[in-house]
């Protein structure tokens, strides 16, 4: 029950927010391409120390049992300045959840001094779906920290607060939208066309669920069979299906330039891969008949055939790309890979390119590569796991080094993997079996560990088909 004095609090702040331009109306387009009429740019409140000093004030008015607290957590960027006031003001040790881990010395997630088993609660200027919370909330629990709180300014209503719910996350909030568009009304900030507006937008436009798992750690404890039976992409079922029957996990990238040397490979690799990856355009001697034989060679073995072309056009050009020019990849190619960078409109453009084919089709999104350096970082990747989260239908899963997604149906591709961690001279970084296996992959991409074995093809293929499933049933409990 909100006392007088504090919707009295509420209104004020509604409309000091609207008079600093910190909420927008029009339309605007969000990160994964959805149109939107409001639009919330609460980082602008760091050059307004007052009311950021009373929305922190405020926020703490919201915790339940303020003496059980012993840390808080800011999901960055904008919710760092007013975890930074309440823990000054209430003299409770902050964290800081990195955007991502560093690269050197420690390595670190989380930043700041904490003990196993405290109770840590999280700050956040708005959600939508919940993903930000549930991200730091997955970070600060594998630190064995206690977390199930989190307090925010603005809860969209879109779904947030449901999804974190069922992640056993209660959530608390200054203000809901319907709500503060009604303050606003009152105070002539706003028309009631506006906020009717708001109001049909909110009623049609949902966040994705994100799904939850009856397993402490979602997808990785969940075995490929059952897992399969999550999907809602035929080819992401049979890819699981496959790997459960066949008890491999083994993508074996085949970058060799001559048609003879990729099909020797592929007829030697074939009943010990899940997937044969290629790269058809360093082919030297490619033809319609290579072709024809490579597909003979999957059904014959039973293994997937992905092209790792890496579409990232825009859409007209990714559909001429795809159906098109000398290798017509859509008529062979099981899997592709796909980079986001031009938005949701690459996938639907790989839809529509599907027309007159037959057989099952599936994408994977690349939202982290192995190479030192790489930009896929930060917004670029959030945006990549919620665009593959939401395009249920044609995307399999997602290429990355790290757990990115709970969701069951999504497959972790993940490449540069090697016996033994290693680079080369053109800083691509190795990984062994056993790490990127806990790191969240589900299929381990394989290319010159095994075409520049010294022990020959059929020895190296066995090797790391042994110990990738190994590691596989180890973190899946079969093993102890």
């Amino acid at each position: 029950m909100i006392t007088v004095k504090m919707e009295t609090l509420l209104k004020e702040l509604a409309v000091e927010l609207y008079d600093i331009r910190a909420i927008k109306f029009g339309e605007f387009k969000t990160k994964i391409g959805l149109t939107t009429p409001i639009y919330f740019d609460l980082r602008i409140i760091i050059s307004y120390p007052k009311l950021m000093l009373k929305l922190s004030k405020a926020l703490w008015t919201l915790v339940d049992n303020p003496t059980k607290v012993s840390r808080i957590c800011g999901v960055p960027y904008t919710a760092l300045p007013l975890t930074t006031l309440i823990s000054a003001q209430e003299e409770i040790p902050m964290l800081m959840k990195r955007k991502e881990a560093k690269s050197y010395g420690t390595k670190k997630l989380i930043e700041g001094i904490f003990s196993p088993g405290e109770y840590c609660i999280i700050i956040e200027d708005i959600i939508t779906s919940g993903s930000s919370i549930l991200e730091t909330v997955d970070a600060l629990k594998k630190e064995n920290l206690n977390v199930r709180e989190a307090y925010v300014i603005i809860d969209r209503e879109q779904g947030g607060r449901k999804n974190l719910e069922n992640h056993g996350i209660k959530v608390k909030s200054l203000f809901v939208i319907t709500q503060f568009m009604k303050y606003l009304l009152e105070a002539g900030k706003v028309t009631s066309e506006i906020v009717e507006d708001v109001s049909n937008y909110l009623a049609t436009n949902r966040a994705p669920s994100i799904s939850v798992q009856a397993v402490p750690d979602g997808r990785l404890k969940l075995p490929y069979g059952k897992r399969a039976k999550l999907t809602t992409n035929p080819l992401a079922f049979e890819l699981l299906e496959l790997m459960e029957s066949k008890q491999t996990n083994l993508c074996l990238a085949a970058d060799l330039k001559k048609t003879d040397a990729i099909l020797e490979l592929a007829n030697i690799a074939g009943p010990h891969i899940a997937v044969l990856k290629t790269h058809v355009d360093v082919v030297e001697d490619f033809s319609e008949s290579f072709v024809l034989r490579l597909k003979e060679l999957a059904t014959q073995h039973k293994f997937l055939l992905m092209e790792d072309r890496k579409f990232g056009d825009i859409g007209n050009t990714v559909s001429l790309q795809y159906r098109h020019g000398l290798y017509k990849i859509a008529e062979w190619a099981d899997l592709i890979t796909v980079h986001p960078v031009s938005g949701a409109s690459v996938i639907n453009a790989l839809k529509k390119s599907r027309e007159n084919i037959t057989e099952p089709r599936g994408i994977f999104l690349v939202a982290e590569m192995s190479s030192k350096g790489a930009l896929t970082t930060g917004d670029y990747l959030k945006s990549a796991v919620l665009m593959a989260e939401e395009a249920s239908d044609l995307v399999v899963g997602l290429v990355c080094q790290s757990n990115l997604t709970a969701q069951p149906r999504l497959v972790q591709l993940t490449p540069g993997v090697k016996l033994s961690k290693s680079g080369d001279n053109l800083d691509q970084q190795y990984n062994d079996p056993r790490s990127v296996i806990n790191a969240g992959a589900d299929l381990a991409v394989v290319g010159r560990g095994i075409t520049e074995s010294p022990h020959g093809y059929l020895k190296a293929i066995l090797e790391y088909k042994r110990q990738l499933w190994n590691a596989y049933e180890e973190r899946i409990n079969i093993i102890n």
